[in-house]
């Protein structure tokens, strides 16, 4: 005996195993000594408490038991046990503590506010507590190794691999962490500049040892990885080929998979209708009668949960108040001309679920007036779950007015001046309350018109449907007639019989049994409200025993509730039923239920033959239910199946393998009345299904629903169903109605029902039933982490293919690591009952979940708020890797291209077929008075003495007013001392490399043309940050020491900040060079200045930080500087007389040359504003713009999205007058000032010529678009802005200009770009992509496409590398180390065929040239260069090379939230950081987003997703993203992310 309670899994009906008088309490305690030594021991801290816990939860009823089955949690215990032995470790997902705090201190939710499932509410599990503690500890005990948590801090370097075989074994929490953690609950926005240093020796030992220093998090990806190599499930033979046309689908049986192999199904008719004796004509005419001969007779008695008396309706009360409000309806709404309702008409009912007896009232009374009753559950409030779609349906149905009880009118939502507020989605209601009170007597003479049923429809049930829309099903006078009778006939109801009714009144069993029926028959109805169930879940059988009940209606989870709370009542006698009817028996989880309460009950009175199980639909109303004479005639048909079967559709019964069955038993035969039932081949032509084939059921009867109002279309998909034979032929001439149930017709008849169409999902061609998922789930452990049992599994459509989500209701006492451990279990669960993959599991915080009037969870709310992002999860798990397996095939690269380019074929400029990929600017002439000079230095001394005053910089401060401003002469004298400061305190000689540390401004040009005069080689360095200097000052520290500076020049302010003691704890002072301060200059100049001698010599050294992390610095030559200045004068038309408005930074590349050297060269005046003064006054750029009267500008990225985020909605206010919008930074809040300042002008950008965005990227241009439209209304042309491309190589290679036609775009398909081809589609076609041209090719400037492997040059429109043939080439590489000779092919590399003796530069970029139809100002046909991305940058995933900034895009127009995105690789994982502006509670609804839109649209899988704050993601001064610190700072940890999910 103890050996059988050991090892079978918890019964019911262990409870009175045990002999003699024995408490609950004491039979636990005597339960576990009997089988103590039987149990494997665990830690007390897990056992006990959740021994405990379990044992309150079980007395007060507060567990979901609808999916209970021993066979199945045995079975799923099995499986859970051979994935073990799988020793699969998966990486815990990281949480910031803000996070976990407010997650965990959700509040505990009382019991009665609360619930199970899509239809109802749900209560306690029963079964014995040891057992299952038992099953508890044996998986911890089996399987802590499998989800164990892998976020440890790393301390040191450790190799990752240990590391994370270190983790498989041990629990160590990520919220433990001592040095990283955030304890504040508080939303900071903040920014965060990181340490560049770090980067690139964290970059540098990454390469050498394969593993980042101190990396934490990329122990948890080697983790992952090592997970992800284990054999996962053989990928489907149904791939979909990523073909340029079209997604053809490669359709490859196989032919090991289960078929039907039985004959052809045929029709089942139901028994002959015997005539019921005196049967009324209609259901008016029934009420009539019984109004007359028995009006004392009860009709329906209403308990309450209260002491309150219960309320007994009797048939002469039903009578005539059903005839007063039918008066009332017809005579006394509207007036006698135009009255409100007329018959036919379609009239609300809104009742609650406590007061049956006014909404049988209400409803008799539609009949009476012959209008049309649609019950509806009652709004609480205006957000309800599923409201507004009911609105759509009553707005449909043209309903006006809404009956509704006196206490429902009370309870609605009203808004201040107390009317009952409009609801979203819904018509304009009447209220009328119909309380007898509130109605007048309709006169004598006054009677309604009785008539014989007939067709017209008699009420309006509604149905959700698996999308969430309602729909309204007609049922007519005679199907609910003929409905009535044929219950009647097949229950055996007789007159005064009493039924016990615990089901929802106003729809489906409960309507047709407790409304309808029982009116035919003089049935005493006694309603038992939700309400009462939960606080007294016995009482249904309570009733039962006290009025000596013939029937009740029921479902499985009632008979749950009774289980656990029956306890030792003996008192209890239930023989006097004949019939318990069980609702929701085509559920094949209440077999168990049944089992059980019958094994509990049956010492009471309870027949076997009692309990009837029923299968019923809104479309086809009731179609099979058991008899309760039916099994002393015949055994009740049972079959274990196998659930892989069932899953690809055919019925195989289960006889080795038991961890993948499922009990089904039969719902009885056909209804009576010449019911006709066949089963067709679900969700396509119906053809009958064969006898061994699984498909949906449809009935041929005149009791079915007759059409969804409205809607013609899918009326005659569902009620007009003609089932065809295999042959093509028609089985019968009578009209069909789907049901939406699946299942087929076993021997002798009997109908088998497997699931729902609506819950049915069809994942890899094989089909699922939510039901058992939910029942698989609920197996683990269910009663430490699900919340009542609330667990919605739903599918989503992702990749061509439906996903299946489980999302559930943690409760409040769940730690993060038990929560993660149940999600981790749950999954293997899942795959190995049902061989498939969950592609995300979510733990919400308990009553959370959308609800049902009922306290179900609403599921197609839930799944809305899934994929729009709203559902707040505080746990998720994603598995793309696993479930994910019909991604595209890889692209195969040809063989031989490694030798032999795609441009084989050349005859003269044609590349095989096509014209030769190359273009050039105009000539690079020499005309004016300046170009005779070859060097900058005497260019200014030039203009000294030809134009000493006039002014070339003037520099704007944050007020808009002009700070400082330089003349010719001025910047000539200025250069000379500082030339002198060199020579003197220097002691510099020719050649030397001076480090120029400044702020943006003109004390950065002096001191750059003064080491021109010195004949040093300036480099200029962005200043240290104040407020951060320990993470910018080793960046200027590690520019001056590459660059080998002999000295640093730069303002007194900053010579403080480096001797500080901040900035000697971030480096070592002592290794600086000598530091010059130049705001205190020698009073006499310099006696002699350096001329240069060779135009090739160096000028300066342009020293950046690349997109890829990279610190590079080139070598301009004299002549290089030269020929770009010379190039962008010509290209701009810059003359003395213009003005350029400049707002870059002044440090490398095109902005420097505009900031300081076109000017001088040019002669213009530049009106130069520092980017970071656009941080206090946003609109200082544009006003200076405008007030200078500029027709040329240039601008960065960052620039360009700060003018268009901030000063968008300000546009009219700009315009008509002059507003300076000040922002003043706090730490941890930000205040908005608006000032007037009444001499300067309105905001008028009609003068601006060209607006060019300096950049290293591809164009922006959804950017440039938006900029172009808010800016419109204050004058600016949207051909005015445009784009400038340049790289290391070579500082301007395309600017648009003033001259030339405007930038073209062309959409070109994403797809092709994959795979290094462009093809040009259609704006709008699917997967394009818009490419706006990058400027207009500068003069002096050739350019050629080529392939970056076989260097061969390329046809037009084919993508390859950008190569430039230009004087203005940068002359090399700078290295400490002498480096350059690896990068030399960069400066100096020549076609392998064709013109192979022209030196080319590779810039690195990938992009193509396409001639036009516009011409150029020569009068040819021009070439647009149209930049894609850099090569660096790219990613190679599957054979394909992705760019960045395709993926980023579609990531950011996914949720409001997400601000902006990286991605990059690591180990072949695609990392993706997104940045949140919102609350954190937000970060976990991006996981699955971010996942299904980069599977959508770029067929990848995210391996890793990081959520962080705003201002995380590093750009530099370009507005470019800096990826790869990104990278780094994640593997060094240093992000401090709000969230790491680790996508399995």
């Amino acid at each position: 005996k103890i050996k059988q309670i050991s090892i079978s899994p918890p019964s019911a009906s262990l409870y009175f195993s045990l002999a003699g008088d024995i408490t609950q309490k004491g039979y636990e305690k005597k339960r576990a000594k009997l089988i103590q030594a039987y149990l494997i021991p665990v830690t007390p801290s897990s056992s006990s408490s959740s021994s405990s816990r379990y044992q309150r939860r079980r007395s007060t009823g507060s567990r979901d038991e609808r999916y209970r089955s021993d066979v199945h949690s045995e079975a799923v215990q099995a499986a859970l046990e051979r994935q073990c032995e799988r020793k699969m470790a998966v990486p815990m997902p990281s949480k910031r503590r803000s996070l976990v705090v407010q997650t965990s201190m959700e509040a505990y939710t009382p019991p009665d506010s609360s619930s199970g499932s899509e239809g109802e509410g749900s209560l306690g599990r029963t079964g014995g507590a040891g057992v299952e503690a038992w099953i508890s500890q044996a998986l911890r005990g089996s399987s802590s190794s499998t989800t164990s948590s892998s976020s440890s801090h790393s301390n040191g370097s450790a190799n990752a691999a240990r590391l994370a075989e270190n983790n498989a074994h041990t629990y160590n929490s990520e919220y433990s962490r001592s040095t990283h953690a955030l304890f504040t609950l508080d939303y900071v926005k903040k920014k965060k500049s990181i340490n560049i240093c770090a980067f690139f020796i964290c970059a540098y030992l990454a390469d050498l040892l394969g593993v980042p220093v101190s990396s934490r998090v990329s122990a948890k990806i080697q983790q992952l990885v090592n997970t992800l190599k284990r054999p996962k499930r053989r990928p489907l033979r149904e791939f979909f080929v990523d073909d340029f046309e079209e997604l053809l689908e490669v359709q490859q049986p196989d032919p090991s998979l289960p078929r039907p192999e039985g004959a052809e199904s045929t029709i089942t008719q139901g028994e002959e209708l015997c005539r019921l004796k005196n049967c009324p004509a209609s259901m008016e005419a029934a009420l009539q009668r019984w109004g007359a001969i028995a009006p004392k007779a009860p009709c329906l008695t209403v308990t309450h949960a209260n002491t309150k008396q219960p309320y007994t309706l009797t048939y002469g009360k039903l009578w005539s108040r059903s005839m007063k409000l039918a008066y009332y309806i017809l005579h006394k709404l509207g007036t006698k001309q135009e009255p409100i309702v007329r018959p036919g008409d379609r009239v609300a009912l809104v009742y609650p679920n406590n007061d049956p007896a006014a909404f049988m009232v209400a409803f008799y009374g539609c009949l009476l007036a012959e209008v049309v009753p649609v019950p509806i559950e009652v709004p609480l409030t205006k957000k309800d779950a599923g409201s507004q779609q009911i609105g759509f349906l009553l707005g449909s149905c043209g309903v006006a007015v809404a009956l509704t009880s006196d206490a429902c009118h009370r309870g609605l939502p009203k808004s201040l001046s107390g009317d009952i507020m409009q609801f979203k989605g819904w018509p304009k209601l009447l209220w009328v309350v119909t309380e007898s009170k509130h109605l007048c007597k309709p006169p004598r003479e006054w009677y309604p018109l009785i008539k014989d049923a007939n067709n017209d429809t008699a009420y309006i049930e509604y149905k959700t449907c698996k999308d969430g829309s309602v729909l309204g099903v007609t049922v007519t006078r005679m199907a609910m007639l003929t409905h009535c009778q044929t219950l009647t006939h097949t229950c055996g109801y007789k007159e005064a019989e009493t039924l016990v009714n615990v089901l929802d009144f106003k729809k489906d069993v409960g309507l047709w049994h407790g409304i309808l029926t029982s009116v035919l028959n003089m049935l005493h109805v006694v309603s038992v409200p939700y309400a009462l169930m939960k606080v007294n879940p016995l009482s249904w059988i309570q009733k039962v025993c006290h009025y000596k009940a013939k029937v009740v209606c029921v479902k499985s989870r009632d008979l749950h509730w009774a289980l656990v709370a029956h306890r030792d009542q003996t008192d209890l006698n239930l023989s006097s039923l004949r019939m318990l009817l069980v609702a929701d028996g085509a559920n094949p989880w209440s077999i168990s239920s049944c089992d059980a309460f019958l094994n509990v009950f049956q010492s009471m009175g309870l027949r076997s033959e009692v309990i009837c199980p029923c299968a019923s639909s809104p479309e086809a109303l009731t179609v099979a239910l058991r008899r309760p004479n039916e099994s002393s005639s015949k055994p009740m048909g049972r079959g274990v199946l196998s659930m892989t079967g069932l899953s690809h559709g055919v019925i195989r019964v289960d006889t080795g393998e038991k961890l993948s069955v499922l009990t089904l038993q039969d719902v009885g035969s056909p209804m009576p009345g010449g019911t006709l039932v066949c089963v067709v081949k679900p969700e396509t032509i119906p053809q009958l299904c064969k006898t061994d084939e699984i498909g949906e059921i449809c009935v041929s009867s005149i009791a079915t629903g007759t059409s969804y109002y409205g809607l013609t279309g899918m009326t005659k998909n569902t009620f007009e169903v003609c089932p065809m034979s295999s042959n093509g032929g028609l089985v019968s001439e009578c009209v069909f109605v789907r049901s939406g149930l699946l299942g087929f017709v076993g021997p002798g008849g009997a109908i088998f029902v497997t699931g729902k169409m609506d819950g049915m999902m069809l994942v890899a061609g094989r089909r699922h039933n939510a039901d058992d998922i939910v029942a698989t789930a609920l197996a683990v452990e269910p009663m430490k982490f699900v919340y009542r049992g609330r667990i919605a599994v739903f599918s989503i459509t992702v990749l061509h293919d439906e996903r299946i989500v489980v999302v559930a209701e943690q409760r409040p006492d769940s730690t993060e690591e038990e929560s993660f451990q149940w999600m981790s279990r749950v999954l293997q669960a899942i795959d190995g009952i049902h061989q498939v993959g969950v592609y995300c599991l979510a733990l919400v915080p308990s009553n959370t979940l959308p609800k049902t009037p009922l306290g179900g969870i609403h599921l197609s709310e839930t799944k809305q708020l899934f994929q729009e992002g709203a559902l707040h999860p505080c746990n998720v798990l994603m598995c793309p890797h696993s479930c994910v397996t019909n991604l595209p095939k890889p692209r195969q690269k040809q063989p031989g291209t490694l030798f032999v380019g795609p441009a084989s074929v050349m005859v003269g400029n044609l590349v095989a077929g096509k014209r030769m990929a190359q273009a050039c600017g105009r000539d690079l002439s020499q005309g004016e008075d300046n170009d005779q000079f070859l060097f900058l230095s005497e260019v200014l001394q030039w203009r000294a003495q030809t134009t000493p005053d006039h002014i070339l910089y003037t520099l704007i401060n944050s007020r808009g007013t002009v700070g400082s401003s330089l003349t010719c002469l001025q910047l000539h004298k200025r250069a000379e001392k500082i030339a002198a400061l060199l020579f003197e305190r220097g002691q510099l000689r020719d050649g030397d490399h001076v480090a120029l540390v400044y702020p943006p401004g003109i004390d950065l040009i002096a001191a750059f043309y003064g080491c021109l005069y010195a004949g040093c080689i300036p480099i200029t360095v962005r200043p240290p940050h104040p407020q951060n200097i320990s993470t910018t000052l080793p960046t200027v520290k590690m520019i001056v020491e590459v660059s080998r500076s002999a000295c640093v020049m730069t303002t007194q302010a900053i010579c403080k900040l480096l001797r500080s003691k901040e900035a000697s704890a971030a480096v070592d002072l002592r290794s600086w060079p000598p530091v010059l301060d130049t705001d205190d200059l020698p009073k006499r100049r310099s006696p002699l200045l350096y001329k240069p001698s060779d135009p090739e010599s160096l000028t300066y050294l342009d020293f950046s930080v690349s997109t890829t992390g990279m610190l590079a610095g080139v070598k301009m030559s004299h002549s290089a500087t030269s020929a770009l200045c010379r190039s962008i004068k010509l290209q701009c038309e810059l003359y003395p007389s213009r003005e350029v408005a400049v707002c870059l930074d002044p440090y490398c590349g095109l902005g420097f040359v505009v900031w300081c050297l076109c000017s001088v060269y040019a002669g213009h005046q530049s009106v130069l504003i520092p980017p970071a003064e656009l941080e206090v006054n946003p609109a200082l750029w544009l006003l200076s713009v405008s007030q200078f009267k500029v027709r040329d500008t240039f601008c960065s990225y960052s620039v360009m999205e700060l003018c268009t985020k901030t000063l968008g909605t300000l546009t009219d206010s700009l315009k008509h007058s002059a507003i300076i919008l000040c922002i003043y930074m706090e730490p941890n809040w930000f205040n908005v000032c608006v000032c007037d300042v009444s001499q300067a002008r309105g905001l008028d950008l009609s003068r601006v010529r060209t607006c060019v965005v300096v950049a290293e990227e591809r164009p922006r241009i959804s950017l440039t678009q938006s900029f172009s439209k808010l800016f419109k209304d204050v004058g600016l042309h949207p051909r005015a802005v445009s784009t400038a491309f340049g790289c290391r190589i070579n500082l301007a290679v395309c600017l648009q200009g003033t001259s030339g036609p405007d930038p073209t775009t062309v959409y070109v398909d994403m797809r092709a770009l994959r795979h290094d081809r462009v093809r040009l589609v259609e704006r709008g076609s699917p997967h394009s992509l818009p490419l706006m041209e990058s400027g207009k090719i500068l003069p002096g400037v050739r350019i050629i496409i080529a392939n970056p492997e076989t260097k061969g040059p390329i046809g037009d429109s084919h993508l390859g590398e950008i190569w430039v043939h230009s004087s203005q080439n940068a002359s090399g590489y700078f290295s400490v180390f002498g480096e350059e000779n690896v990068r030399s092919d960069h400066f100096s590399a020549r076609l392998s065929f064709g013109d192979t003796q022209t030196i080319w530069a590779r810039t690195g970029y990938l992009g193509f040239l396409r001639r036009t139809e516009l011409t150029d100002a020569s009068g040819e046909r021009h070439d647009a260069l149209y930049v894609v991305g850099a090569l660096d940058e790219a990613m190679e995933l599957r054979g394909m090379r992705y760019h960045p900034i395709d993926i980023e895009t579609s990531i950011i127009r996914t949720h409001k939230s997400i601000t902006e995105c990286a991605v990059f690789t690591w180990t072949k994982l695609l990392v993706v950081v997104v940045e949140l502006d919102g609350s954190e509670q937000e970060a976990l609804d991006l996981v699955p987003m971010v996942t299904n839109v980069v599977l959508e649209e770029h067929y990848l899988i995210v391996g890793v997703v990081v959520i962080v704050d705003t201002g995380v993601i590093p750009i530099n001064s370009r507005g470019e993203k800096q990826r790869m610190h990104l990278r780094d700072g994640f593997l060094a940890d240093q992000l401090d992310p709000i969230y790491v999910a680790y996508n399995m």
